[in-house]
């Protein structure tokens, strides 16, 4: 998780996300640095979209909620049956869901 860390870090300032940059942060922060996971993380990086890749993740779950606040009350329930899925069916799901940049946190 910290390499996808620094390589958001790297991005938000504005820096190049690279092999040497990625390490250099992982270093500064004191962390032994994996030169194959760095290898990996710049190839799974490599045409994607940060920025769209953050807007899509970060608006997911605000949109979720905003449905479930203006749901009515019978429909509350059953969006609580909803949650009570077996938590097989859940990491399913999230797998199968899993691509690009999000492949990086599994």
């Amino acid at each position: 998780m910290e390499y996808v860390y620094a390589a958001l870090l790297l991005f938000k300032s504005g820096k190049e996300i690279s092999e040497s940059s990625v390490k250099a942060v992982l270093s500064a922060a004191g962390i032994d640095v994996d030169d194959a996971r760095i290898k990996a993380l710049i190839a799974a990086l490599d045409g994607v979209d940060i920025e769209d890749a953050i807007s899509k993740a970060a608006v997911a779950p605000v949109a979720a909620a905003a449905v479930a606040a203006a749901a009515p009350a019978g429909a509350a329930a059953a969006a609580e049956e909803a949650a009570a899925e077996p938590e097989e069916d859940k990491a399913e799901k999230e797998e199968s869901g899993m691509a690009g940049l999000g492949a990086l946190f599994g």
